[in-house]
């Protein structure tokens, strides 16, 4: 095979919040990552950050180095767009239809290619789509015709169905949770698309779909409830029949009727070796739904725990997740419930605090640091849910995030609040260092994700502690969905065959 084969690759990639009433605009993609042509080829090249204050290298720059690896010199990769958000509320229309018909144009202006390949989250929500990233590979398929091959990178918390599953040919996902293996899942994706290109292998898939919101614990991958199916998964890859498997664990704000868990197999020209270790797999993950999540003390336990958490406090800090407005589920950042009883309950404690507050950062930006200041904070972007409390301090610092906007810090006495413009992401200790807090010495630093802060407050952290104060991230804001089955947990299940034949489109004898 002498013909160059021509690859393109782009990205569409948010976690949305169905919940939220922030929805999210083509300017929350601008101000975090939004990428093309040369800048792109730069952004996915090993000298530079692919998504610049997140990630150095991600699902693209493992693609392209695949390719590279693995192409033998025959395989030319065509960069198409990236644009990639913080977790919001769902999509406006208006965005989500200029993103799909960008990539459409992007791909038309290309001319012929001989595969595609997505770089998508899995749990996007967008108004006027019922699945937005099936809406997408379906603008893809009719852009490239019935025979070219598409491949999808997909987030662990992505919602399969059927129409999506059927149209693409090779679709891999994260197996780490907290997520640190984004440029492996696109390594993964490029090894596979470059084996079926070039003729080496034939993939064939099979997958599964649970009527399960939520099971597996914790989820991390490495405690003992998951871990053993992520092993289960590398073990059974060893086979080399077997070309990838994948599991995802629902993303609980996503509004999709068919919400729940999957399994997904790709295997080398054996259907039938495909099918038999979805069901496996599936069996697995079903088995796992009587582990429920742990309890989340309020946020008064939440401050007595961390006052117990003495001797840990002198060696690091105990980070407190906000586990009802979380950004890293697409919480807007600006419930003031956990700050009010910091600032009340926990005055023996030097804590570090965020919240969203666009208005105050615009009132105080052009103050003069020691300035006095007095101000309402939070309850603007969601007000039916979160109610404005005010605070009075000294202006200590400003900044600016990629993605988050301007930044002002206010020295509260034992709080120091820091208050952003756009969504308070605070998941590395940079949000604090760079607006001149040490985590080292504060007892408590809250943050506002759910898992990727233990892998980047590790030197820090002493202690975690998820806090529940109410917010469109509290688990049981499933109970306010509709499905197509009845779910578990919150519906009574003993089998969840039936409800998979459904979803896949088989009749119940199948």
């Amino acid at each position: 095979m002498s013909q160059t084969l021509r690859v393109a690759y782009a990205r569409i990639a948010q976690e949305s919040n169905a919940f939220s009433p922030v929805l999210t605009g083509l300017s929350d993609f601008e101000n975090t990552h939004y990428h093309d042509g040369d800048a792109l080829v730069q952004r996915v090249s090993p000298e530079q950050s692919e998504v610049e204050g997140l990630f150095p290298n991600a699902e693209l720059s493992g693609f392209v180095r695949a390719l590279q690896e693995h192409g033998r010199g025959q395989i030319e990769p065509v960069p198409l767009f990236s644009a990639w958000a913080v977790p919001g509320g769902p999509l406006s229309a208006e965005c989500f239809t200029f993103l799909r018909d960008r990539l459409v144009n992007a791909l038309r202006a290309q001319g012929a290619v001989d595969a595609v390949m997505l770089s998508l989250h899995g749990a996007m929500v967008a108004r006027g789509a019922e699945d937005p990233e099936a809406d997408l590979v379906d603008a893809v398929r009719a852009v490239v015709g019935p025979k070219v091959p598409i491949a999808v990178t997909l987030d662990l918390h992505a919602q399969l169905i059927d129409r999506f599953v059927r149209q693409v040919d090779i679709l891999t996902a994260y197996r780490t949770n907290p997520h640190r293996d984004h440029d492996d899942t696109g390594y993964r994706c490029g090894k596979m698309l470059s084996q079926k290109l070039l003729g080496q292998t034939n993939p064939v898939c099979a997958w599964r779909t649970l009527p399960m919101l939520c099971g597996g614990g914790t989820t991390i991958d490495f405690l003992p409830t998951m871990r053993p199916v992520y092993r289960w998964m590398k073990r059974m890859e060893r086979d080399p029949r077997v070309l990838g498997i994948s599991m995802f664990n629902a993303h609980l704000w996503n509004d999709s009727p068919e919400l729940g868990w999957s399994g997904h197999v790709i295997t080398d020209g054996a259907p039938e070796l495909a099918e038999d270790l979805a069901e496996e797999l599936a069996q697995m993950l079903w088995d796992r739904r009587h582990k429920q999540p742990p309890h989340f003390p309020s946020g008064s336990e939440a401050v007595k725990q961390v006052r117990a958490a003495y001797i840990r406090r002198l060696f690091g800090t105990v980070c407190v997740c906000d586990a009802s407005d979380v950004v890293g589920g697409g919480a807007a950042g600006e419930n003031t419930r956990l700050l009010a009883t910091v600032l009340e309950e926990g005055k023996d404690l030097l804590a570090f605090v965020p919240i969203r507050d666009a208005e105050v950062v615009a009132e105080l930006w052009s103050q003069e640091i020691g300035s006095t200041v007095r101000v309402a904070v939070g309850g603007k972007l969601h007000p039916a849910l979160n109610d404005p409390l005010e605070v009075s301090g000294t202006l200590f610092s400003k900044g600016e995030a990629g993605g988050m906007g301007r930044m002002v810090g206010l020295d509260l006495g034992h709080v120091k609040l820091v208050v952003t413009a756009g969504p308070c992401l605070v998941m590395r200790p940079e949000f604090y260092t760079n607006m001149g807090l040490n985590p080292w010495k504060a007892d408590m630093v809250v943050v506002k994700s759910i898992f990727p802060f233990r892998l980047y407050f590790w030197k820090q952290n002493r202690k975690t502690i998820y806090a529940r104060t109410r917010g469109v991230t509290d688990f049981d804001y499933m109970h306010q969905l509709e499905f197509t089955d009845p779910v578990y947990p919150r519906d009574a299940v003993e089998d969840g065959r039936p409800t998979d034949r459904r979803r896949r489109g088989l009749s119940q004898n199948a």
